[in-house]
Parts: structure tokens; sequence; C-alpha cells
């Protein structure tokens, strides 16, 4: 049999995919949609956030680094919690958090208020991502997984579109509170669909019951899952391509347009439309190279961190008081690479893991892109404070973060490599020794 043959066919043990997969996923990756959505409604809302609590550019840079720090914080427990609970749990209690958090946004009468929503929030948000990552693995077969996983980030930027063309529009009509406190409806929403409509797992391919082990669990969990190359290199690919973008659409995009490029906020609001909608194309290019020639998961990755910091450099270091519009063009086409890129460390990931580790070391690898923005979210609000809002010393600042996950990704390529490789092998004997 050839090795396309086999690629081409499912596993032992495979969910069998379908209308009924395509379905109950839908229902998990329309929480993470209403999520992206909550997450990303501070980044058309920066400049109006800042009036509204009177606070500089290091304290607004506080909203996002502080829901970010939740989220990063939560993987490692989310994770686990999802290979424990199963992703029905975990996803209705994420999504009951961070429809709270909007509401508390909404009405927030000081920023202290405002900190401890966003905190909120950053919870619920948490618990999407993986919770979603995990319902793919569980319904569809193993090698519908990269498509998958690209196709719910794909959703999440459709969320971050809805943020800048509804909610931005909202909040400049209606109003601060009825803008954020109608969004929150989209919570109660999705909240009915999932426990109308989620299902962990099709029927047949319960997973085997886990007992409870207590704090010799976790600790194994970790270990475990971190003692692989492949979950080690999942983490520093989603660190390093993940957080330009994150960046400039969660907070400092929009300023960085219309205070250091004298665009005007409708202008700066089609930039940002114009990432997401490259993010989505991308995606969906990304996912269908990477199910169909592996060993594209690397250079893909690379090529897309020398893409961006070649875009940004260009965009700072351009001699004349404002880039032209071409170039900013560029540079957030450029940007929208960086969603799909960060999926490609889930695929390193993945087939490092077993099905019961899944959760763990998906958020493992989650960790990485939200630490490299909380970093660099804090970075430049602090270097603009420093500077009197210098943007191009300010984001410099995303040079470094780069510089640092690429020397870790090449540190670890080879390991990783050689381990996927004994697994595959591994694999291919117990897959012919099964009785037919």
């Amino acid at each position: 049999m050839s090795a396309a043959t086999s690629a081409g066919r499912a596993l032992p043990g495979d969910p069998p995919g379908g209308r009924r997969a395509i379905a109950v996923w839908s229902v998990g990756v329309s929480v993470y949609f209403v999520a992206v959505i909550f997450r990303t409604s501070l980044g058309v809302a920066g400049l109006d956030a800042a009036d509204r609590f009177h606070v500089n550019a290091s304290a607004l840079s506080t909203f996002s680094i502080l829901q970010l720090l939740v989220y990063a914080g939560m993987q490692i427990p989310v994770g686990l919690l999802v290979d424990r609970l199963g992703t029905k749990k975990v996803l209705g209690l994420g999504v009951v958090l961070f429809t709270v958090g909007q509401l508390g946004f909404a009405f927030s009468p000081s920023y202290g208020m405002a900190l401890a929503s966003r905190a909120l929030l950053g919870c619920g948000d948490a618990m999407t991502f993986i919770s979603v990552l995990r319902l793919g693995t569980r319904w569809f077969p193993a090698r519908r997984g990269p498509m998958v996983a690209q196709l719910a980030g794909l959703v999440g930027m459709a969320g971050n579109l809805v943020s800048t063309l509804v909610l931005a529009r909202l909040l400049h009509g209606i109003g601060w509170t009825a803008a954020f406190a109608g969004s929150a409806l989209a919570g109660a929403v999705v909240f009915v669909l999932l426990l109308l409509f989620l299902k962990d797992h099709p029927e047949g391919h319960e997973p085997e019951p886990m007992p409870h082990q207590g704090a010799a669990y976790v600790r194994r969990q970790i270990a475990m899952s971190w003692r692989e190359p492949g979950t080690r290199l999942g983490l520093w690919v989603h660190f390093t391509t993940q957080f330009p973008a994150m960046v400039f659409l969660l907070l400092w995009g929009m300023p960085f347009l219309v205070e250091a490029q004298g665009l005007s906020r409708a202008t700066a609001g089609t930039l940002l439309t114009l990432v997401v909608l490259s993010n989505m194309t991308v995606g969906l290019v990304y996912g269908q190279i990477i199910a169909r020639h592996h060993a594209a998961r690397l250079p893909l990755a690379l090529g897309t961190v020398g893409a961006t910091a070649l875009l940004w450099a260009a965009t700072l270091a351009y001699p004349a008081e404002h880039a032209p519009m071409w170039l900013l063009v560029v540079l957030c086409t450029v940007l929208g690479a960086c969603g799909p890129a960060s999926m490609i460390g889930f695929d390193f990931a993945r087939p490092a893991n077993p099905p019961e580790r899944q959760g763990t070391a998906s958020g493992i690898t989650n960790m990485g892109g939200f630490v490299a923005s909380m970093t660099t979210l804090f970075a430049v609000g602090v270097l603009l404070d420093a500077t009197g809002d210098d943007y191009g010393v300010a984001f410099s600042s995303v040079f470094v973060l780069q510089a640092l996950g690429i020397t870790q990704i090449l540190r670890l390529r080879k390991r990783a490599a050689l381990r996927e490789r004994e697994r595959l092998v591994a694999s291919r004997v117990e897959k012919v020794h099964v009785p037919v």
C-alpha cells in the first residue's frame, strides 16, 4: 500500500466525521466565534477607553495585558480540565464567564472595575479554543486535523471581523454601554445552543475512563506533554508567529494607524479589516498545503515570520513622516498570515501526543503566542510613554521576540522531526498487527 493511499484512509479507531460531526463542531466553533468578538472588542475601542477612563498608553495596554495574562495562565489548567471533564462542561463554563465579563465591561464606572471585567472575560475566553480543538479531534478523522484546526482559526477571525465592522459602528452610533451590553446577548444565544446540541464525542468513540489521581495526574500530564520535542516546538512556533498580528488587532493597530500614520479612523478600520480578511484567506491556503504536504509546516511558519519582520522594518524605517498607503496595505496583508501560521504549532504538538494528552499539549502550545502578545503589548505601551509616542521605537520590540522565537525553533526542529518519524513508524507497525 502506498503512503498516499494509507494517508487517505481512516486509522483504526478514527471518528467517522460526516454531517453530524460538522453540526456538532459548528456549535463549538460558534462559542469560539463569540469569544473572539468579545476578546477583540477593545481593539476598536482603545481610543474610546482611554477617554472614558482617563488613562495613558501604559494603563490602556494593561487592559489587554491583564486579559492575555489570565488567558495564558489558564491554558494548561484548561487543557487538563478538557482532558478530564470533556468539551461541553468546559465550554459551558467559558461562555458564562466571558459573557459576564463583557457585561461588566459595558457597565464599569471605573478603571479598576473595567480591569476586573476584562480579566473575567479572559478567563472564559481561555476555555474556548482548546475545547474546540479537542472537539475536532473527537469528531473528525486524524487526517482532517490540520484543515479542521485552520477552519476553527478562520471562524475566530470572522469574530474579529465582526468587532472591526459591526461593534465599531455600534460603539460610535449607540454608545459604549449599549454596544457592549448588546453584544453580550450573543453569549446567551450560544450558551443555549451548547446546552441543546453539543456532544463531546460520537457514539462508539467514548474515551477510556480516567480514574481520579489528583496532583499526580496533573504533574504527569504536564511533564509527559512537555517532554515531547513536538510540544515545545509547537509552543515556540505559536510564540513567534502569532503575536505581531495579535498586538496590532487587539490594541495598538488603530492608534498606530491614526496617530503615527495620520489616517482617519475609517481608513484605519478598513486596514484592520484587511488583516482579518487576509487571515481568513491564508488560513484556507495553509490548511490545504499542510494537509497535503506535511513537510511544508516549518517553511510556512518561518517564511511568515521573515515576511512579517521585513514589512515591519520597511514600514518603521520609511524615510518620510508617514509610510505610503501601498506599504501599509502590504503590511496588513502580511500580518494576516500570522494567525494561520500560529496554527501550525498545533500541527507539531498534535502528532507528538496521544489522545488522552491532546488538551494538555494544546494548552502548552497555545500559551506561546499569548505570552508573546502580552509581553509586546506591555513593551509597546511602556516605550510609547517613555519616548513621547515614538511608534518606531515602540514597535521595534517585535523584532526582539521574533529573534528569540526563531532561535528556539531552529534548536528544536531536528529533535521534533526525529521523534515524529519514530512515532509514525511505531503507528504503522501497530496498524499492520491490527486484527482484520
